[in-house]
């Protein structure tokens, strides 16, 4: 069970971390690096620190290393603004959950696709299986043309520009009262 005092090191932790790799860690291996998350031992003195990196594996793997070794440069910076009995060690570990959000999208994606093309290849067997004959295509054209003409007449509605006030009457609304 994680205490309030556990949670909050843990926050402090991750804004100094992030802060430092984004502004003081010059080592060009780590790019597109975001701390997700810190996990802190219940003496403090070992932290995970949880990051997201984008990019390929080989990078990721490149980014990791950087982080390891510039580990002790964020300790330090680490130790000058938190003050406590014990800076804690810090690794760094990946977080598998945006490559699995994106694995799941991708899923998704292909689901929706192949939905899809299920649902053209019916709609193109149904169309095939409707009789064809004069009536029908006449009822069908009249559909059409009605919902024409209800799209033009609403659009030669004229709009009226200015405040919506509903509190006074409209000039018609006046005249018959």
């Amino acid at each position: 069970m994680s205490s309030r005092r556990l949670l909050k090191a843990a926050e402090a932790i991750r804004e100094v971390v992030s802060m430092a790799i984004l502004t003081e860690l010059r080592d060009p291996r780590v790019k597109h690096v975001t701390v997700v998350g810190v996990d802190v031992s219940p003496d403090m003195r070992e932290a995970k620190i949880i990051v997201s990196i984008m990019g390929n594996e080989n990078q990721e793997k490149t980014t990791l290393k950087g982080l390891q070794n510039a580990s002790g440069f964020l300790q330090t910076r680490l130790a000058e603004k938190i003050d406590t009995r014990y800076t804690p060690r810090l690794t760094f570990m990946v977080d598998e959950g945006v490559k699995k959000s994106v694995a799941v999208q991708q899923i998704l994606e292909q689901i929706a696709r192949e939905r899809q093309q299920a649902d053209t290849a019916t709609g193109t067997e149904q169309a095939s299986a409707i009789p064809r004959n004069e009536e029908d295509s006449s009822v069908l054209q009249t559909e059409e043309d009605s919902s024409v003409s209800q799209s033009e007449e609403l659009s030669s509605v004229p709009q009226i520009d200015g405040p919506a006030d509903d509190s006074e009457p409209a000039p018609e609304a006046r005249e018959e009262s």
